[in-house]
This record gives structure tokens, sequence and C-alpha cells, in this order.
């Protein structure tokens, strides 16, 4: 009988094709699920509680996997970091119900997108965040954002190719925040459309800007048109941060990034 375990997963995806895996370029979940086998010494398979896109970061994304060696946590986790590259890491395993499912057990995700605003890139971040040159005026963006809470249909904020059968999600929680030349939005849900978030912040992106005025995030939700959104925003400020589940899990507390920015 095999055993389930449940991880957290730490990457940044710049070097990355997104988290699923491809036959034809590099991804999160192929490093993985490679390494996992390896301290298995068995063929193993993960599954996500989000996937993420091309050049996404985390900081807390959950898996789960099955095998049927025995393993200790602290083997799984040292053993998979020893063949992972630089970029990704593992940070705790844990053994979880069988019934346990990283993506249909969640309840909520939440994601932080994070903007270098100042005229000049960043040499030593390049990659790893966001960066806009005219300054954003991040009183107008939160006002925006507010028109987002709740349950909507959020057609005019998904990718042209998002194959999600609805489109209706429950945003719980929309904050912007200013520290110095940095500029941050945490926001949760019980689950994101492809491109949603990035398509979200490239909206209030306009109206920090002062393009906009804070009631077009009402409008262009309400139009269900995604050619009413604008632009979507850079892959690289995007983090997925953590996951919540039903404390009936008992998994490990997903710490909060640092906030460097």
């Amino acid at each position: 009988m095999p055993t389930r375990f449940a991880a957290c997963v730490e990457y940044n995806g710049k070097n990355y094709n997104g988290w699923q895996k491809q036959s034809h370029a590099p991804s999160i979940q192929n490093e993985l699920e490679s390494a996992i086998s390896q301290v298995a010494n068995e063929t193993v398979r993960v599954s996500a509680s989000g996937r993420t896109d091309a050049g996404v970061h985390a900081t807390g994304q959950i898996i789960h996997f099955d095998i049927n060696a025995r393993r200790t946590e602290l083997e799984l986790a040292r053993g998979g970091n020893r063949y992972l590259p630089d970029d990704i890491c593992i940070l705790w395993v844990t053994p979880v119900d069988a019934w346990f499912h990283a993506r249909f057990s969640a309840l909520e995700r939440r994601y932080r997108y994070v903007i270098l605003n100042r005229p000049i890139r960043s040499a030593y971040l390049h990659g790893s965040v966001a960066w806009h040159r005219p300054f954003l005026d991040v009183a107008r963006m939160q006002s925006a954002a507010t028109h987002l809470l709740g349950e909507h249909d959020f057609s005019a904020f998904r990718a042209a190719g998002c194959q999600s059968n609805t489109s209706v999600r429950a945003i719980h929680d929309i904050q912007v925040a200013r520290q110095g030349d940095w500029v941050w939005m945490d926001i949760s849900a019980n689950g994101f459309l492809q491109h949603m978030v990035r398509n979200i912040m490239g909206v209030l992106m306009r109206i920090g800007e002062g393009v906009k005025p804070p009631e077009w995030s009402r409008h262009v939700l309400e139009t269900r048109d995604r050619k009413q959104g604008g632009i979507t925003s850079p892959a690289e400020g995007l983090y997925f941060v953590s996951v919540v589940y039903d404390a009936k899990f008992k998994l490990p507390e997903i710490l909060p990034a640092c906030r460097f920015w």
C-alpha cells in the first residue's frame, strides 16, 4: 500500500516554462518528479495545488505524491533537495491521508505580485520582480481593487487559452501597498483562472498611472470581455505564496515570504 505525502515547494520560475511537465521545455514538475523518483528509487508523479505559468515563482506551492518505498519525511526533503537545481527546493514533507489532494482539497490560494517602481531597472533582481517606470498611486489602485472583491464572472481577466470549465471565482481579499520603490499586491481567492492575477494587475497599473479612473476595474469586470482589460503584466512579478486547507489535514504552517521589497 503506497504512502501519500504532501510537500511545500519554493522555486524561482525564470528558467522554466511553467509548472506543468512538457517534453520540449524545462518545467518545475519534471524537476521535482525526477528528484523524488531518485530518492524513492521508483517512478513518482507529483500533483500541485495550482499550475504556475512560465516565469512565475512560488514561495509556498503545495504538492502531493505517493510512494511504495519506506522513506522518512527528512529523507524525502533532504534527498529531494540534493537532486534538485538551485532554483527549486523542498521546504518540508509530511505524510497525509490517502484522500488528501493538493489541488482539490485546497480552500484558498494566495498570490503576491511585486513591482519595482522606479525609473531605473534592477540588475540583481532581473527576472525575479516586475519593473515599472511610471509612478503608481497605490491609493487609486486599492480603490479600484475593491470592485473585484466577492464572487464574479472573471471572463474579462482570463487568458484566451484558459481551459477552466467556469470563469466564476470568489476573491476573498486584495490589498495593494507601497514601501519605498516597492509596490505589491496580495490577493487571495478560492481559485484563479489562467493569467487572472497578471491581468488584474495590468488593469490596476493603468489606474495607478492615472490613465484610467478607479471605476474602470468595475467596468472591465462587467463587460466579461478580455479585450477590454488592457495589458497582461509580466510573469516575473508573480509569486504563488500559499494555500489554505482544512485543519483536519494537519499540514505544517506555510510561513509568509520575507518582505525584502
